[in-house]
């Protein structure tokens, strides 16, 4: 073979290979080119990330003046607050005042109530007893309202009366107004009942005055 020959061959050779290296070549740059451009989509996202919340973190940032301001309207608030419970608690302490001071006034105004009934009857008895002949009627009436009067004060009340010759002596409930010697007494009893006492059920409001009789030394 001529050297003629031999260039050409190696001519067409070149020639077939050729195209596919250029080929190889591009793909390779347009894959760099790629990587290249998502790399630097990536970093712009990341940057627009920091950049939104910046903005954000710069819309909560209050100002020196803005969180004074915020402040002094809490306190505000709290001041409100704490003036109106304060009225409220003072209303209801006026209220619970002025019923106290209502149930004292007028503690006793079912008592008087039902007591009027029994001064009814002893201003007919006292009528009755101008034009009377007979006093034992006149009596007879006096006793009908005082066993009323009690039985309603003891019913409806709870007053118990107390103290009867023979008893013994208390000293919580008795007072003794003098005393006497017996030779057969054994322990202190009563032997003379001056008043009653009474018991508003078992309070007593009235110590009972008798004589005591004591035994003998």
């Amino acid at each position: 073979m001529s050297d003629e020959e031999k260039e050409t061959k190696e001519e067409q050779v070149d020639a077939a290979k050729g195209p596919s290296s250029a080929s190889g070549t591009t793909d390779s740059a347009s894959e760099t080119a790629d990587g290249t451009t998502e790399t630097a989509d990536g970093a712009t996202g990341a940057t627009d990330g920091a950049n939104a919340a910046g903005e954000a973190s710069a819309e909560k940032e209050l100002t020196p003046e803005e969180k004074i301001a915020a402040l002094e309207k809490e306190i505000a608030d709290l001041k409100t607050q704490a003036l109106y419970k304060a009225a409220e608690n003072d209303n209801w302490r006026k209220r619970m005042m002025q019923q106290k001071d209502e149930a004292v006034a007028y503690a006793n105004a079912a008592l008087l109530g039902d007591l009027l009934d029994s001064l009814d009857n002893f201003d007919r008895t006292l009528d009755a007893a101008k034009d009377a002949k007979d006093a034992k009627s006149i009596a007879d009436g006096i006793k009908m309202i005082n066993k009323s009067l009690v039985k309603m004060l003891e019913d409806k009340y709870g007053l118990v009366s107390y103290g009867k010759e023979g008893d013994e002596f208390n000293p919580e409930e008795h007072e003794a107004i003098g005393r006497q010697e017996d030779e057969k007494a054994k322990k202190e009893t009563l032997a003379q009942v001056y008043l009653k006492g009474y018991k508003l059920k078992d309070k007593v409001i009235r110590h009972a005055k008798v004589m005591v009789k004591v035994p003998k030394n």
